[in-house]
């Protein structure tokens, strides 16, 4: 039955590679593929779908390392060790910088992030839908920052932003023919999955000159046309006289996915958001409504998100997170830990 099928641990193990997960992961995988052991026709596997055709520029590093545990899994469990495997190694040696230290800690890397669908037969493929192993999945290629700190967060792949992807694939009727305005939009991955479900307009923002200009970039590799961009700082945007900027985007629907991690943000996130939500007869139709998707890291700013938006903002808060069923679009994502997000629905209270 289609609807029983299971991504095999072949194509988990290829997606988790091209997604630059863990290494000990796609071990796993390896072993899993190969019945217990990582085989020569595992290595084989690795090397054609991966290794071979990779970007050593930004994705090197990370094969190099990956390269290295296999080999070293392999002899320690008495295998044999494919000779390009080694050739590919010492040519990575040779050329790349160690992954710690690579342009001092400022480099980027290119993730590629597969979406298989759930228990789909793959019978045909449709330009950036991919037929693989009998599955369909989508592809999204994204440039990140391997540097976690001095303001480069906004150029890595955050948890709820993987969550709020799997939610407009798994409800595209939501976003359909809507116009979509995301406030964080980070690295763009919301912003090609809504292109995707044929968003009739997508609107992308972020407070960071350099994380709006990585965006733009990752749009345009997945060929994503006609977004249009904003730079939002927050507290800028938050005042009533910026109100009817934010007022003529007109936007249906409202995403956000980990913006809710500041305190002292907090007040100005609930002003854009109430600006947003309430048309209050600047244009006609039903009040747009909201999605935010977040990990709750600290309980305390989470609550105070909560009391300032129904005090202060006049905003319904209902948290759907166990109402409306999220398919497992990405079971190889081991460092993805899908039930720590939770997905809020916020509206204008009328």
């Amino acid at each position: 039955e289609i609807g029983t099928l299971v991504p095999s641990s072949s194509l988990q193990m290829i997606c988790a590679i091209l997604a630059m997960e863990p290494i000990d992961a796609v071990i796993c995988f390896a072993r899993d593929f190969g019945g217990g052991s990582i085989t020569e026709n595992v290595q084989s596997f690795i090397l054609e779908n991966c290794i071979r055709t990779a970007d050593t520029q930004f994705q090197g590093a990370y094969l190099k390392r990956l390269l290295k545990k296999l080999i070293s899994e392999i002899e320690y469990c008495g295998g044999v060790v494919l000779d390009e495997l080694y050739e590919q190694y010492a040519s990575h040696m040779i050329g790349l910088n160690d992954w710690d230290h690579c342009s001092n800690g400022n480099s980027k890397v290119l993730k590629k992030i597969s979406f298989i669908y759930p228990g789909s037969s793959c019978l045909d493929s449709c330009g950036y839908i991919s037929s693989c192993f009998g599955f369909k999945k989508f592809n999204v290629q994204l440039m990140c920052s391997t540097n976690m700190l001095e303001g480069d967060t906004g150029c890595c792949i955050w948890p709820s932003s993987l969550f709020m992807s799997e939610f407009i694939l798994s409800h595209p009727e939501i976003f359909a023919s809507k116009c979509c305005f995301e406030l964080g939009s980070g690295v763009g991955l919301v912003g090609v999955c809504l292109s995707h479900v044929k968003a009739s307009k997508v609107i992308l923002s972020d407070g960071d000159l350099q994380t709006l200009a990585n965006m733009k970039c990752n749009l345009e590799l997945n060929d994503v046309k006609h977004v249009h961009y904003l730079h939002l700082p927050w507290e800028e945007e938050s005042t009533s006289e910026n109100h009817l900027r934010l007022h003529g985007l007109k936007p249906d629907v409202i995403l956000g996915a980990d913006i809710i991690y500041d305190p002292l943000c907090v007040p100005h996130l609930v002003k854009l958001l109430a600006a947003v939500l309430n048309r209050d007869g600047h244009w006609p139709g039903r009040n747009p409504v909201a999605y935010v998707a977040s990990v709750i890291r600290n309980v305390e700013t989470f609550d105070c998100f909560v009391s300032v938006a129904e005090r202060s903002g006049g905003l319904s808060i209902e948290d759907i997170t166990g109402k409306n069923r999220v398919l497992n679009f990405l079971p190889y994502l081991r460092s993805y830990q899908r039930c720590a997000v939770r997905m809020m629905k916020i509206c204008y209270k009328s």
